[in-house]
């Protein structure tokens, strides 16, 4: 057992040397990477738990990046990619091509997307369903002859993705900073002043409303709004009751499309199928991805209602617009199986039953820690906030105290997520059960009681 073990930590040293040398990872700090190598080096998993090279396992608090919505080792899922692999793995959607799986999927989620939602245009992921949503709405207003309307409305705190438009519309300061990515025709509003996108001009933060930007810029001038239904990289930001209508009526009182980025909230992520259906609001483009294979393929899209459809299918010349894997078979393939198993064994019920779970666990922590304050969740989607019992504000930036509480976290073996200086985010895979979800709350017990320690 001991030379196994001593086997496993050679081969764990020896991809760490490599990883160091050769691996440039994304939103990680490239100087301490290729100074100490990775923090784990992930083998296998199983449901809520992901198994690094040793055998340890550690419980998936984040679905990884949102995404394993149905858990880690899903066979079937493996099945069905195998399966679709040995027939055509893959095959362009250029030129009128297609394929069997992509038709299917299409199909099943014109079923399941609330509204009108009939439609879908294929991508490879989050930002790229966001860069093809903005080109889509100025595709459209474009032939309905109304070619200035290009301007796309964001929200700050707002996460789109990071292809350059998508990084553009994104509204945290940091993405900006990053190789000057930022392009024309976006702007960011305050989300969530509900009064004021339904005209109250009384409102002392009126002028960092959505209505206030239409006016600003002439409503001939916006092509869409775009909103998360509930923000995840900007906080886990959960909208007050009649916030997401209020912004669906706005839109149509000025002509303009509204988008919602179901990235993260999508297929189950929220106790609904999709955020939006917790308000009951259908938008004109929905952007879908992570949950849609729960991570197990690369694979995006952009829903599209009848009425922004019928322009575009109206349109005789080529669109020239679209990717490499668009469609791709295997990917639409595992979509199909996920949403299969998602419908057959409850998962969005499920999702919805332990956000209770969740919720009482949070209540816990801020009753027994008072530098916990502000937990929320929706769903499984759900983040508390560190605050410095002594003065009632949030721990100063430079002690990165959520970064600390993450860290403790992990060293017990529970993988969450430090956004900013104080926030915590948690979103397990929908799979997870009441026993584990105290699993998990113990440990952040543990770990926020050792951080008091050092403080």
């Amino acid at each position: 057992m001991v030379k196994e073990v001593s086997v496993l930590k050679s081969k764990t040293d020896e991809l760490a040397e490599l990883d160091k040398k050769h691996f440039i990872h994304p939103t990680s700090a490239p100087k301490k990477g290729a100074q100490d190598g990775p923090d784990i080096i992930f083998s296998d998993g199983q449901g809520i738990f992901a198994n690094n090279l040793e055998g340890e396992a550690y419980i998936d608090g984040m679905s990884m990046l949102w995404n394993v919505n149905i858990g880690h080792g899903q066979k079937e899922l493996a099945e069905a990619a195998n399966e679709q692999m040995l027939k055509i793995a893959y095959s362009s959607a250029f030129k009128g091509f297609s394929n069997v799986p992509a038709i299917k999927l299409a199909e099943k989620l014109a079923s399941i997307a609330p509204g009108d939602l009939n439609s879908v245009f294929y991508t490879s992921g989050g930002s790229e369903s966001n860069d093809t949503a903005f080109k889509l709405s100025r595709f459209y207003w474009s032939l309905k002859g109304k070619h200035e309307k290009k301007k796309i409305i964001a929200m700050r705190d707002g996460y789109h993705g990071v292809t350059q438009a998508a990084q553009s519309a994104t509204g945290i300061p940091t993405t900006h900073e990053f190789a000057g990515a930022s392009v024309e025709g976006f702007y960011h509003a305050t989300p969530h002043l509900t009064n004021c996108e339904l005209g109250d001009k009384n409102d002392p933060n009126y002028e960092q409303s959505i209505r206030y930007l239409i006016e600003k810029e002439g409503a001939d001038t916006i092509a869409a709004v775009i909103i998360e239904p509930v923000q995840g990289a900007g906080g886990v930001n959960i909208p007050p009751e009649g916030y997401l209508q209020a912004v669906r009526k706005l839109c149509d009182e000025f002509n303009i499309l509204f988008i919602a980025d179901e990235v993260i909230c999508g297929f189950g992520r929220t106790g609904k199928m999709f955020g939006v259906e917790n308000w009951e609001v259908v938008p004109d483009l929905m952007c879908i991805a992570k949950g849609i294979t729960s991570g197990y393929s690369q694979l995006g899209g952009v829903m599209i209602s009848d009425t922004v459809r019928e322009a575009i299918v109206n349109y005789e010349g080529v669109m020239a617009h679209g990717f490499t894997y668009s469609g791709h078979p295997t990917a639409c393939a595992v979509a199909l199986k996920n949403i299969e198993i998602i419908e057959r064994d409850g998962i969005v019920e499920n999702a919805k039953a332990m956000e209770k779970e969740m919720q009482k666990g949070l209540a816990y922590l801020e009753e027994k820690h008072d530098i916990i304050r502000n937990s929320r969740s929706i769903g499984l989607l759900a983040a508390f906030e560190l605050y410095n019992s002594a003065t009632g504000e949030h721990f100063d930036p430079s002690l990165q105290a959520a970064t600390k509480v993450v860290d403790e976290c992990f060293n017990r073996k529970l993988i969450l997520r430090a956004i900013g200086d104080f926030r915590v985010a948690i979103a397990p895979p929908l799979v997870i059960n009441k026993q584990e979800i105290n699993d998990m709350i113990h440990i952040i017990d543990e770990s926020i009681t050792a951080f008091k320690k050092t403080i």
